[in-house]
C-alpha cells in the first residue's frame, strides 16, 4: 500500500522507541507535519517540543547526544537546513551522534509552494564532513533505515522524506543492504542504467517501462544512501554491462548537488564511462502546483524522462 516516507518513519519510530529507551525526539511545532507526534503520544517524557525554533532544537538535540541519548529532531528539510551554521558546527563538525530528519522534500509536496520545498538540502548536507545522508524510496525501506540509524551508524545522519504517499517498490524477500545501491528492476544487455532515489525511484521504474514498450531494454537501481555514497557497486554493474551508453539519475532535488553530482562525481574517475543525464530541478526555485503537473512541467515524471532517454540515444 502507497505510504508517505514521512507515515512510514513516524510508524517506526514510535516502535523503536519501545526497545530502545536512549531515543528522544524533538521537534520544531510541526509534529504533525513530520509525524514525530506519533512517538510524542506514545512517549510524552521522551518528546520535546521546542516551538519555531530550529537552531535552538539542534544545540539541544546536540547536547543530549553528549549525555548519552540518541536525539532524533524534526522539521521540514528546508527549514532544518535553513539553520546550515548550527548544523555544521554543533552537529557535523561535534561528530554528534544525531539524526536530522528533514520532512517535505522536494516540489512533490505540491500546493505549499517553493518556500517550503526542500531543493537543495542534500547538496548543503552531503557537503558537511561526517555526514551520512539517507533518502528511502518507500515504506518498507524507510523501516530498514530507521533501523539501521538506530542500531548500527554512529554520528550524524540526514534522513529525507516524503509528504507524498510512494508506491511500495522494495523487493519482496530482498535483502537490505546498507549503504548500497539495490537493483530493482533487471534488465538483459540494458541500453539504459536508470538510478533514482526518494520519489525520483518511482519516476525511474515508470520510466524503464515505458522505454522497454519502445524496445529500449533499461534497468533500475535505487540509491537509499548519497553519503557515503556506494561507487563500488555502479562501476561492478558499467564492468557487467559493456552495452550500457546511458545513465540516468532521477531526483526531486535539484541537479546540483544531490545524485545525479554523487553519479558524475564517480564517473570522473573513470577514463571511459556511459553518457550521463540528471533530471531534476535545473537551478530553479520551485512554485505551488498540483504535484503531478510540477513533475510533468519540471521533466521528473515518467513519461518526461522515457522522452527525454529516447531523444537522447537517437542522437548519439
Amino acid at each position: 500500500m502507497a505510504k508517505a516516507t514521512r507515515q512510514a518513519f513516524g510508524e517506526a519510530l514510535a516502535k523503536l522507541g519501545e526497545q530502545h529507551p536512549e531515543i528522544v525526539v524533538l521537534d520544531a511545532d510541526l509534529s504533525k507535519s513530520t509525524k514525530s507526534d506519533l512517538f510524542a503520544k506514545k512517549f510524552p517524557g521522551r518528546f520535546i517540543e521546542m516551538g519555531i525554533a530550529e537552531a535552538n532544537m539542534i544545540g539541544t538535540a546536540a547536547g543530549l547526544s553528549f549525555a548519552g541519548k540518541l536525539p532524533f529532531l524534526c522539521s521540514f528539510g528546508c527549514f532544518l537546513t535553513g539553520r546550515y551554521d548550527t548544523i555544521r558546527l554543533s552537529v557535523a563538525y561535534s561528530q554528534a551522534n544525531v539524526r536530522l530528519i528533514g520532512t517535505h522534500s522536494g516540489i512533490g509536496i505540491g500546493d505549499d509552494g517553493h518556500s517550503q520545498m526542500g531543493l537543495e538540502d542534500v547538496a548543503l548536507m552531503r557537503a558537511l564532513p561526517t555526514m551520512g545522508v539517507f533518502q528511502p524510496m518507500d515504506a518498507r525501506e524507510t523501516e530498514l533505515i530507521m533501523e539501521y540509524l538506530v542500531t548500527t551508524w554512529t554520528g550524524p545522519a540526514y534522513l529525507r522524506l516524503t509528504r507524498q504517499n510512494l508506491p511500495d517498490l522494495f523487493p519482496a524477500n530482498a535483502k537490505f543492504e546498507p549503504l548500497k545501491l539495490m537493483e530493482i528492476r533487471a534488465a538483459t544487455s540494458p541500453t539504459v542504467m536508470l538510478i533514482g532515489t526518494g520519489a525520483g525511484t518511482a519516476e525511474a521504474v515508470g520510466a524503464a517501462e515505458k522505454l522497454q514498450a519502445q524496445g529500449i531494454s533499461a534497468c533500475v537501481w535505487n540509491a537509499h544512501c548519497l553519503k557515503p555514497f556506494d561507487e563500488e557497486t555502479l562501476f561492478k554493474t558499467l564492468a557487467k554491462n559493456p552495452s550500457l551508453k546511458l545513465i540516468v539519475t532521477s531526483e526531486d532535488h535539484s541537479v546540483i548537488g544531490g545524485l545525479g553530482s554523487c553519479v558524475a562525481d564517480a564517473l570522473s574517475k573513470l577514463s571511459a564511462h556511459p553518457s550521463l543525464i540528471k533530471v531534476g530541478i535545473q537551478d530553479t526555485f520551485g512554485e505551488s502546483g498540483d504535484p503531478a503537473e510540477l513533475y510533468e512541467k519540471h521533466g521528473l515524471s515518467a513519461g518526461k524522462i522515457a522522452e527525454r532517454v529516447s531523444k537522447q540515444l537517437k542522437e548519439m
